[in-house]
């Protein structure tokens, strides 16, 4: 009779594990309550592949939308404020937040990401009425940016939308969710510790024995555990719509035919784009590779980009961009 409550005992010790393995991980792909990451889409002949990267950082030109969208829909499945601090990207699971700078007046916000979009060509971001009013351009429209995503602020916002079966870690604290005795280090005993008997002394001749001390229990007073997971959904992420200044430097736009491994076709491409204006090849190194980048300019104005951008798309690479350095 005494093996099935043992055989449950051992049950539920191995959902445990299991779950345990979950903690820290990657949200899932699939799309759960409030939290979607989607598959891949083609949008005037571009093909987008929505996917989770804690890594996301870029530079180009942001826009922003506002009444003829205000109340609809989002593809999160949120109502759209154009007076909120939201903005949409073609790829960020969403929720995401991202840090967005405009590279010009130094202006500093952050946004959540519940919308996909934009979908023009040479625009990396969409954001709401508000942001752009925080970040000065709605009357110009456009502004260079730069899109950085906030990794922790993230990773708590895809949880509290349901992406994680476990929560997230929480860095920074004191606390831990880890196991005693699962990280691999050896557990070392805590030396015992005896009994302290106390004895009073005699009373000096002629005096008086003082009366014995009777030590009062001191009592600490109880402190509920609180779960990890209630850690993260109290320190769940928002944009307070606080505008920071950071320095500004110069950046200069430029339209970014390709990337090649082998300089030989990165030369070919540069030659035929020439037409369209300064032809470059930028070296960098990626994890140790080469990678050979062909790019138009700088130029001088977002109409220019935007014109020579269709040059580019039009000579037959669809996947060129604008960028700012």
């Amino acid at each position: 009779m005494t093996r099935f409550p043992i055989l449950r005992l051992v049950l539920a010790a191995l959902a445990v594990v299991a779950l345990a393995g979950c903690a820290g991980k990657s949200p899932s792909s699939a799309t759960s309550s409030g939290y979607k990451v989607g598959k891949p889409y083609q949008i005037a002949g571009v093909w987008y592949y929505p996917h989770v990267d804690y890594e996301y950082d870029e530079t180009g030109i942001a826009s922003w939308y506002g009444p003829g969208f205000h109340g609809k829909k989002t593809a999160s499945g949120e109502t759209y404020d154009q007076n909120g601090l939201t903005a949409a990207h073609r790829t960020l699971p969403l929720p995401s937040l991202v840090r967005v700078t405009n590279l010009v007046n130094g202006r500093q916000i952050t946004l959540k990401v519940n919308d996909r979009g934009p979908f023009a060509h040479g625009r990396i971001l969409d954001v709401s009425k508000r942001g752009a009013q925080l970040l000065d351009f709605e009357r110009t429209g456009t502004a260079k940016v730069r899109v950085e995503i906030l990794a922790e602020e993230s990773r708590q916002l895809a949880y509290q939308a349901g992406a994680y079966k476990v929560a997230p870690e929480v860095t920074g604290g004191t606390g831990s969710s880890t196991t005693s005795g699962q990280s691999g280090s050896p557990q070392v005993a805590a030396a015992p510790v005896g009994d302290l008997a106390q004895e009073p002394l005699p009373p000096p001749p002629g005096g008086q024995a003082a009366a014995p001390k009777v030590n009062q229990p001191v009592t600490k007073p109880v402190q509920s555990a609180t779960r990890i997971e209630d850690k993260v959904l109290a320190a769940a992420p928002a944009p307070d719509g606080k505008v920071s200044k950071v320095p500004v430097r110069a950046a200069n736009m430029y339209v970014q035919a390709g990337a090649f491994t082998s300089q030989s076709n990165a030369n070919r491409l540069a030659s035929r784009l020439a037409k369209f204006g300064q032809a470059r090849i930028v070296l960098v190194v990626v994890d140790r590779q080469k990678f050979y980048r062909v790019r138009v300019g700088p130029i001088a104005s977002v109409a220019d980009a935007d014109r020579i951008l269709d040059q580019v798309v039009g000579a037959g690479n669809p996947q060129a961009k604008i960028v700012v350095e």
